[in-house]
This record gives C-alpha cells, sequence and structure tokens, in this order.
C-alpha cells in the first residue's frame, strides 16, 4: 500500500502524512523516556506510569478497573501489577469496610518518594513545548484535544477524563461552558485530566 504515512514518497507531497509520521516519533520518544525511567528506579514502564497515576488521583479513581480503563488494560494485567507494587512496598490495599473485595490502591512512604522521583520524566518534551507562544500552545492543545475526541468516539482509546465527554460542558454559540463552575472556559482552560470529571450519559467505556 502505497498511500501510507510511512512512505517516504507519499510523505513528500501529503503534509497529513508528515504530521503522522511526527505523532510516531513523538509517541517513540515518551516510550523511550518512560523506559529509561523505569530501568533507573527496577520498574515496569506501567508500573511508572501507575505509581504517577496513585500520586495525583482521588480514592475513587485508585481502583482495579479504573486503572484498568484509563491505561487501556485488562483488570488481570492491572491486578498483576498491583501485586508486583504491593511486593515492593510501594502500595498498601485498602479494603472496604462492607466489602472484602473491593479496595483502593494507595501509595507506601516509599511508594511516594519513589512517583516523586519519576514524575518528571517527560521534562525533554515539555522543553520544547514550553518554548512556544501562548497562541501556539492553545492552538496546539486543541488540535490534540479534537484527535483524542475522534479516537475515543471510534473506541480507539476508552473514555477520557477531559471536557468534551464530561456530562458538566456544554457549548453555546461556539463558546466552551462548565455547568459545574457555571463560567465560560476559554481555549486553555480546556482540560485533558479532570479531577471533577462526570462522564456523559450515553457515553460507554468498551473496556473490559
Amino acid at each position: 500500500m502505497s498511500n501510507t504515512p510511512f512512505n517516504p514518497e507519499y510523505q513528500t507531497n501529503n503534509i497529513e502524512g508528515k504530521i503522522i509520521t511526527a505523532l510516531e516519533r513523538i509517541s517513540e520518544s515518551f516510550r523511550v523516556l518512560l523506559w529509561n525511567e523505569s530501568k533507573q528506579h527496577g520498574l515496569s514502564p506501567i508500573q511508572v506510569q501507575i505509581l504517577i497515576f496513585l500520586s495525583f488521583h482521588e480514592d475513587e479513581k485508585r481502583k482495579v478497573s479504573y486503572l484498568a480503563d484509563g491505561f487501556n488494560m485488562t483488570k488481570a494485567t492491572v491486578s498483576d501489577t498491583i501485586k508486583t507494587l504491593e511486593k515492593k512496598g510501594l502500595i498498601l490495599k485498602e479494603y472496604a469496610p462492607n466489602d472484602t473485595r473491593s479496595y483502593f490502591i494507595n501509595l507506601t512512604s516509599k511508594g511516594q518518594k519513589t512517583s516523586n522521583q519519576i514524575a518528571n520524566f517527560t521534562q525533554e518534551l515539555q522543553h520544547p513545548i514550553s518554548k512556544l507562544d501562548d497562541q501556539a500552545q492553545k492552538d496546539m492543545l486543541q488540535y490534540l484535544l479534537g484527535i483524542i475526541k475522534h479516537l475515543n468516539k471510534a473506541n480507539i482509546i476508552t473514555v477520557q477524563r477531559m471536557c468534551f465527554s464530561c456530562s458538566y460542558y456544554q457549548k453555546k454559540e461556539n463558546q466552551h461552558f462548565c455547568k459545574l463552575l457555571n463560567q465560560q472556559l476559554q481555549s486553555s482552560d480546556i482540560r485533558v485530566d479532570c479531577p471533577e470529571h462526570q462522564q456523559q450519559i450515553g457515553v460507554v467505556n468498551l473496556k473490559n
């Protein structure tokens, strides 16, 4: 198939192909940075991601089912990861009083210290973005959110915690509006990972 972004001849006269290839390079850079950080701390890449996630999210999101959805993984895979982190003394399980099958996942002091050390592994990606002017950053955010929204609708990635999939979000006369905050949102206010996110009714997470 010649009309693929990975064909240099196709890329020459097709800017979409160049953009796709550029995104692939950035994705590969993220994986390299994550893998390097993992090796330094004797962890796997997913263990690093889960530790960071646990450090910054509240109880209801620190469950196996939520982690499985968020990372597009099976519950079994996440459960195995949690068992390993528990053996390493990085997390503790907090069981619900009336249901010993349900538990929250909390970081130990060692786990929090490790999370603090690894949370900035994306600095080399942040550096060139920080050099863009405000408008360029806002435009970049909008384009990326549009791609994420499309991938979510196409069931390629699971439900995201961004404004566009939130029941509090409305678009009024081409303006963004948050019903929870009861205020208009600027483009730069749109969140990719919102703590108050409430999934829109009818938007189904297909991850088992």
